[in-house]
C-alpha cells in the first residue's frame, strides 16, 4: 500500500499562479462586461410606464416633467431620486419606481384625495384623506363645497378627525359644517353653511362631540320656543359648564338648562 506523495513546491506554486491568473481574468472579463453594459445604448432609459392614479396628471405630462431629471441608465439610475421627482409633481402623494429590464422604468402612483381646504382663504393648500397637507391648485378639485380646516401646522390630521366627528351631528338639522378652526389655545370653533358660528370649547374629540351632540339634540326645541327654525341660529357658545348660550335672528336668549333636556 503506497502513500500519496505531497506535490512538489514548484507544482503548488504553478497551481496557485494559475488560479490567481484565472481569477484575475474572470474579474477583468466581468469588469469589461459591466463597462460595456453601463455604456451600451441598449440600456439607456427608453421609456417610463405609468400606472395608478393619473386623474390630475396625465402619463404623458408626467413623463415629460420627470424624464429630464433622470440621470444614468437602467443599471445606474437612482430610484430614490426618480421617486422624489415623481412625488414633487402636484397631486402625487406616493410613487413606487421599479426597473423593467432592459431599459424601462415602471411607476405606480397614488394621488392625493382632497377632502378639505387648509388654512386661510388666500392659501392654496389642501388636506387629503390621510389628514396630510399638500400644495395644489384648488381649482383642480372635482368636488364642490369642500370644507375649510384651520389650525396650527402639524395638526391637520387632528383637525380633520374632529371635523369628521362633528359634521354628521348637524346633518339631521339640515345644517352643514363649513369651517372648523383649532385655535392656538386649543379651542374649537365651528362655522355652518348658514354663517352661524359655534364655540365648541376645548377637550378631546369625545368630549367635544358629546357637547355638540347635546346641543344638536336640544336646538330644535330652543328655536321653536321662539318661533324659529335651527337655520335661524346666528351663534352659540357651548363652553358653559351647565348649558349653552345661543343667539337667533331677531331673538336673543340664554338657555342654561337646554343641554339637560
Amino acid at each position: 500500500m503506497s502513500a500519496t506523495l505531497p506535490a512538489p513546491f514548484d507544482v503548488k506554486l504553478m497551481n496557485i499562479t494559475a488560479t490567481v491568473l484565472l481569477s484575475a481574468c474572470v474579474v477583468l472579463l466581468l469588469a469589461a462586461v459591466m463597462w460595456w453594459a453601463l455604456r451600451h445604448p441598449l440600456f439607456s432609459i427608453a421609456g417610463i410606464t405609468v400606472q395608478g392614479d393619473v386623474a390630475h396628471n396625465s402619463a404623458v405630462t408626467l413623463r415629460a416633467n420627470v424624464a429630464p431629471r433622470l440621470a444614468g441608465n437602467f443599471f445606474t439610475v437612482n430610484l430614490a431620486a426618480a421617486r422624489q421627482a415623481f412625488e414633487d409633481v402636484p397631486w402625487v402623494r406616493q410613487a413606487i419606481v421599479r426597473r423593467e429590464f432592459p431599459n424601462r422604468l415602471r411607476v405606480q402612483l397614488q394621488e392625493h384625495q382632497a377632502v378639505a381646504l387648509w388654512g386661510s382663504e388666500s392659501e392654496s393648500r389642501l388636506v387629503n384623506n390621510f389628514g396630510e397637507v399638500f400644495e395644489a391648485n384648488a381649482g383642480d378639485v372635482e368636488q364642490e363645497g369642500l370644507p375649510r380646516l384651520v389650525g396650527p401646522d402639524g395638526q391637520s390630521a387632528q383637525v380633520l378627525a374632529m371635523y369628521q366627528a362633528v359634521k354628521p351631528l348637524f346633518e339631521p338639522l339640515e345644517l352643514t359644517a363649513d369651517r372648523l378652526t383649532l385655535t392656538a389655545r386649543g379651542s374649537w370653533q365651528l362655522e355652518l353653511d348658514t354663517g352661524a358660528v359655534i364655540e365648541l370649547g376645548r377637550g378631546s374629540p369625545e368630549e367635544v362631540s358629546a357637547r355638540a351632540q347635546r346641543f344638536v339634540q336640544t336646538l330644535t326645541q330652543v328655536t321653536s320656543r321662539n318661533g324659529r327654525r335651527p337655520d335661524a341660529l346666528v351663534s352659540a357658545d357651548l363652553r358653559h359648564g351647565d348649558g349653552y348660550a345661543v343667539r337667533l335672528r331677531g331673538v336673543g336668549t340664554t338657555s342654561p338648562d337646554a343641554a339637560k333636556k
